[in-house]
């Protein structure tokens, strides 16, 4: 079948109406149960998810607005969110971290996560930057957009998936979906409220028929469809239909492996690299992985071997039977 042709299907029925007035409904009281009284923030990448919860949020408060630019990188978060930030006549923060910043951070992003995973701390690092900035000035309680990618396939590699299998695939992200942003906003002080993580429309999200989930606009494929057609009337567009940009991409976190590579001599990378494989039995795979593992060996020493299971064969620590993935390095597939 052809992408979207599910999906255009549905669209002329009533059912996609319905639909829609219910994802409003449902976040909208999400929202509300997130506001009780405090001073409250939101981390604003400018992207889909964290807009339909400032425009939410701006029909009861004006939150700060806070998004997180590594200096010096492409950071295209600080222009969407600035433009959704204005159509929402909210004051809004650009943070630009910088290398001193990034030196400082990495430690206690590690500390708190528990990972040396690249991946996780490049995108924690922006969350940890943005909330620290947010927590500075007066917030109690922060709001993001985690989540939505998971529950309504967000991520490109569910395009071109058959109903059946993006059901498979989801059902394996809903079991094994996790978010820094609590841990980190509780390490500060503060709470991470999650709208869509709500009960009531994680639920119902999860019960939703797959086939509003990808569909076409304009010839594109989208994740998110029937979101961002509930959700299209109340934010720009350029917003509403804005692609999928992850973290490290939209925060220009995504060149911290360049800066890192830049600290370390070939030899000297070469010779720490041999040392943790022969003394802690850890592979380390480049030298950003090098950088946030030495951060982690301080905080918590070498990972500890598995004692019965299943164990990551970069890092000896126990992961999940089934699991693909190690939290603890980032090893992929295991």
């Amino acid at each position: 079948m052809e992408a979207g042709t599910e999906w255009v299907c549905m669209l002329k029925g009533d059912g996609a109406a319905a639909i829609c007035t219910e994802i409003r409904r449902l976040l909208d009281q999400a929202v509300r149960r997130c506001l009780d009284g405090r001073r409250v923030a939101i981390m604003l990448s400018g992207g889909l998810d964290t807009s339909i919860v400032a425009a939410i949020v701006c029909r009861y408060s004006k939150p700060d607005a806070y998004t997180v630019a590594l200096r010096g990188a492409p950071a295209p978060d600080a222009g969407c969110a600035a433009l959704m930030a204005k159509a929402l006549g909210i004051r809004h923060t650009v943070h630009c971290m910088d290398e001193a910043e990034v030196l400082e951070l990495v430690p206690m992003v590690v500390k708190v996560l528990r990972t040396y995973d690249p991946m996780e701390v490049r995108n924690s690092l922006a969350v940890y930057a943005g909330m620290r900035a947010a927590k500075r000035e007066g917030a109690e309680v922060v709001l993001t957009g985690d989540g939505a990618d998971e529950l309504m396939a967000g991520y490109s590699f569910a395009f071109g998936l058959g109903k059946e299998e993006l059901d498979a695939q989801l059902r394996r992200l809903w079991s094994a979906m996790a978010f820094s942003s609590r841990p980190i906003a509780e390490s500060l002080g503060m709470t991470a409220s999650i709208p869509f993580l709500d009960p009531d429309f994680m639920s119902y999200a999860m019960e939703m028929d797959s086939g509003y989930k990808v569909g076409s606009e304009v010839g594109q494929v989208y994740g998110k469809y029937i979101l961002r057609k509930a959700f299209e009337g109340m934010l720009p567009r350029e917003i509403a239909w804005r692609a999928k940009v992850p973290i490290e991409a939209g925060s220009g976190t995504a060149s911290l492996p360049k800066l890192f590579g830049s600290r370390v001599g070939d030899a000297e990378y070469a010779g720490r690299r041999a040392l943790y494989l022969r003394e802690d039995g850890v592979t380390i795979r480049d030298k950003e992985h090098l950088a946030y593992y030495e951060a982690f060996r301080a905080e918590f020493g070498a990972p500890r071997p598995a004692e019965r299971g299943k164990a990551c064969p970069q890092c000896r620590s126990g992961v999940p039977d089934g699991a693909t993935f190690c939290r603890t390095c980032g090893a992929y597939p295991i």
